[in-house]
């Protein structure tokens, strides 16, 4: 039988890949700590039967704010085999956003990763009513480890084994198995509440747009409070790929040498920064090998699907394949076949140059609410198209509103915002549409293909109508550029701020023998605005008129998701930007240069 609850994903392991030695793995003191499938149902279980023992019962919220871990996924299937309610929170978010989504979730316990979690959350908590207890998965001294949790359920099992088996029956595929918080680039986020059936129809329809199974190993390191990993996991153990989770963002590159996957999940910003650092690498080379370097770079860059570019143009891709692009996968571990991409516009040179390197990209469309996947490009049928997201999921229904704005709904559809029935109201219509946000067209009448964010895009005070992630992923595209805002709602013309790749412009600046304090005073050098000023002329050239950057301003400021410029998925909040950078802003169009 196929699952029904997020749940049933334990006894289908146990039926197909019961010999299965790493269902997921995780580092501990330097060392994989590999979880076969019984032992993996066995910490389920205990989990279980730990919260049945502490009176959770069905319906009740219990948080997990934590890293990427094997615990993280004993927790959830410990906490949905009861019918209770997991609420995941990013580990990154500030202690304003903390207090309101716990105040507002009101969870009856929170598992917690580590010591600075807990030093930030533990005061918070505390002037919460309801919150019983905080446990946390690394050992710190006053708070209760996770060892307790499962020393209660080992010792519970034989006198609950009856009860969990009646909660489980008694979980319905319509009961509500998480409430996600959208991360948010404007205010305070939404939670949006998720059945077992809407996670399960996702992956199980989206379990067919690749061939890899239980043969095959994913590096992890998206955050699992963010629905598309938390999918993606689910669709792994379905397929029985093999999770290893990465120890941290800074031992990506080396995890991947170490476990030598087949696959991996990102979002487009991390697949720019590793083509920048492959690219950095490249321009350090000399002589014939940066020219051959570049050669296949300038190659990849004109890749088309299906040999459309002729046999000449493979013999030579082969060529590059053996000389440069092979080495590409050996950066990444020598048995990359298939990068998941999903979360923000890709930009198509990349789809392009990985594709050549016999790295598939499939590129795919979804939000929190849609459980997530709405659309994605699907290899096992062939049905791929760069600068597309894909063919709809099967079951999913997308239509395009007359304004251009993408309407869905489906199986995948969330019950609703959690004690916001009017907000609710306004995302789904009295037909049962979800309006997204996102403005979209139809390609070849099959392929979804996004153009911008609704509310993103502005008027300029001609009347011209501004897509400002158009804007903004092209000028990502100069290797000076680590983000960019476009801006000039109501104004003659548009803008934008740009915050420097300072590692690369500090290099830049050393071979032109720039010196400089500080960040301040590296961008209000001359030759420094001057060198970006080209950059920004450059992608003026293929634009018309209206669209051109007439003015921009560099910032000395990094934006991450730690310092609030970014969402935890490195979107750009642009609420929280316009408000830091007013007085810039103001600056720009003070001055009439239209």
């Amino acid at each position: 039988m196929e699952p029904t609850r997020t749940f049933d994903l334990l006894t289908r392991m146990q039926n197909r890949f019961s010999d299965k030695k790493d269902v997921v793995a995780g580092k501990e003191d330097g060392i994989w700590k590999r979880y076969p499938v019984q032992e993996y149902i066995d910490y389920c279980n205990w989990v279980s039967y730990a919260l049945l023992s502490m009176g959770i019962k069905k319906g009740d919220k219990i948080a997990i704010i934590s890293n990427n871990r094997p615990e993280w996924n004993f927790t959830d299937f410990g906490i949905s085999q009861i019918g209770a309610v997991s609420v995941p929170i990013y580990p990154t978010i500030s202690s304003e956003e903390y207090a309101y989504i716990l105040g507002h979730a009101e969870p009856k316990l929170i598992f917690i990763s580590d010591k600075n979690l807990y030093e930030k959350i533990k005061p918070i908590a505390d002037q919460i009513p309801g919150i019983s207890d905080i446990y946390t998965y690394d050992k710190i001294a006053g708070a209760k480890h996770f060892t307790e949790v499962i020393t209660i359920g080992k010792e519970m099992a034989s006198n609950l084994d009856r009860d969990l088996v009646q909660a489980k029956a008694a979980v319905e595929p319509s009961d509500m198995a998480t409430i996600i918080y959208t991360s948010g680039t404007t205010g305070f986020p939404k939670g949006v509440m998720l059945m077992h059936s809407n996670l399960v129809s996702n992956f199980i329809e989206s379990s067919v747009i690749h061939p890899l199974g239980s043969e095959a190993k994913v590096l992890s390191f998206l955050p699992l409070s963010h629905i598309y990993e938390r999918t993606l996991t689910y669709h792994f153990q379905y397929k029985g790929v093999s999770i290893y989770y990465a120890e941290s963002v800074g031992t990506i590159m080396d995890n991947l040498k170490e476990i030598k996957p087949e696959v991996i999940a990102v979002v487009p910003r991390l697949l720019e920064r590793i083509f920048d650092k492959i690219i950095s690498r490249g321009k350090e080379l000399k002589g014939i090998k940066k020219i051959i370097f570049f050669w296949a770079v300038n190659l990849g860059l004109r890749y088309e699907l299906n040999g459309v570019n002729g046999w000449f143009y493979e013999m030579k891709l082969i060529i590059a394949n053996k000389l440069i692009f092979k080495k590409w996968r050996e950066a990444l571990g020598g048995k990359i076949e298939i990068i998941s991409s999903a979360g923000a516009p890709l930009q198509p040179r990349l789809m392009r140059i990985f594709w050549a390197a016999r790295i598939r990209v499939l590129e795919g469309y979804g939000l929190t609410e849609t459980s997530p996947v709405v659309s994605i490009n699907n290899l096992c049928s062939k049905e791929v198209m760069f600068e597309t997201v894909g063919p709809i999921l099967k079951n999913v229904q997308v239509r395009i509103a007359e304004d251009g704005e993408i309407l869905t709904k489906g199986p995948n559809l969330m019950l609703g915002y959690y004690k916001e029935p009017k907000l609710t109201e306004e995302a789904i219509d009295k037909d049962g549409w979800f309006h997204t946000g996102d403005i979209g067209t139809f390609v070849k009448g099959k392929y979804l293909k996004i153009t911008d964010r609704k509310k993103e895009i502005f008027k300029i005070s001609s009347g011209k109508y501004i897509a400002p992630q158009v804007l903004e992923n092209r000028l990502k595209e100069s290797m000076f550029i680590d983000q960019v805002m476009v801006i000039g709602e109501n104004q003659k013309f548009a803008s934008a701020l740009i915050s420097p790749d300072f590692q690369f412009l500090r290099n830049w600046a050393s071979t032109h023998h720039i010196s400089y304090r500080d960040n301040e005073e590296l961008i209000s050098n001359s030759l420094v605005f001057a060198r970006y000023q080209k950059e920004v002329s450059e992608m003026n050239l293929n634009l018309s008129d209206h669209e051109k950057i007439k003015r921009f301003r560099l910032v000395s400021e990094e934006w991450t998701s730690q310092t609030g410029e970014l969402s935890p998925t490195l979107k750009l909040k642009r609420k929280v930007l316009y408000e830091k950078y007013n007085d810039v802003i103001t600056e720009i169009f003070s001055v009439d240069k239209s």
